[in-house]
């Protein structure tokens, strides 16, 4: 079984002065990934014994950013979703295993007054070809910050949110179209009913009163679905403003 984990560290060197790296070690996980690193080529050397490393910075200094870190060396390793007005904010890797794929996201957020929506919706159409075209060939898995809330049941107050970046119908809706291509979210697949949140405001004592919201998610091709033994929430671990989440798979 592989344990897969994933977190938006708000700022990768940030979080190592908030005990990243304890957290990263008790999680032992076979793939670890961040979003929102938060920095340049050479800003930061992480020691992580028996994982190979990919990074993909934004070219914007402090901004976007993503990383894998995983214990088995893929095939091949592949940066941005081959468009180049999303590529440049280092939002994406894919790791190409012999038996899926494995990609994490940071997805666009769209911004106050949705500002910045129609990058997000152009962002959307070319990830959901990405990925159904990786889909062809083998399984996938992708994870990441992906920056909405499905549905109602996953933010704690979904009435005064709703037309708000993050659960807009416009993305909700580009969301429900994604799993349509034949994807399943792991976590709502398995605990339909389960409230459970990975990100909350720091405003408003928000994670105190766990008024958060869930817009961390591992998805996997329906071809795998019935390979998912478990996906956790790890409320529990601080550090960031979002906690990490996690999927068992039995591949």
């Amino acid at each position: 079984m592989l344990k897969l984990v994933s977190w938006n560290v708000n700022g990768i060197r940030a979080c190592v002065g908030k005990d990243f790296l304890a957290s990263f070690s008790a999680l032992d996980a076979d793939i670890f990934c961040l979003q929102e690193t938060k920095l340049q080529e050479g800003q930061i050397s992480l020691d992580l014994p028996g994982y190979c490393q990919y990074w993909n910075y934004a070219e914007k200094k402090g901004y976007s950013g993503t990383a894998i870190f995983t214990k088995a060396e893929p095939i091949s390793v592949t940066y941005g979703i081959g468009s180049p007005e999303h590529d440049c904010e280092g939002r994406a890797i894919t790791l190409e295993f012999p038996d899926f794929y494995f990609l994490t996201f940071y997805v666009p957020n769209a911004q106050d007054e949705l500002k910045r929506l129609d990058y997000r919706m152009d962002w959307e159409d070319k990830v959901r070809a990405y990925v159904s075209k990786l889909n062809e060939k083998k399984p996938v898995i992708f994870c990441g910050d992906l920056n909405v809330a499905h549905e109602e049941i996953d933010l704690k107050n979904p009435k005064p949110n709703v037309g708000k970046p993050g659960f807009s119908n416009e993305e909700r809706a580009k969301f429900s179209e994604l799993l349509d291509a034949g994807f399943t979210d792991s976590f709502r697949y398995l605990y339909p009913d389960k409230i459970e949140y990975s990100w909350w405001s720091y405003r408003h004592n928000a994670r105190a009163n766990n008024a958060g919201w869930r817009i961390d998610y591992f998805v996997v091709s329906n071809d795998a679905k019935d390979k998912i033994c478990d996906a956790k929430i790890h409320t529990d671990i601080f550090g960031s403003d979002h906690c990490p989440v996690e999927l068992d798979i039995d591949f």
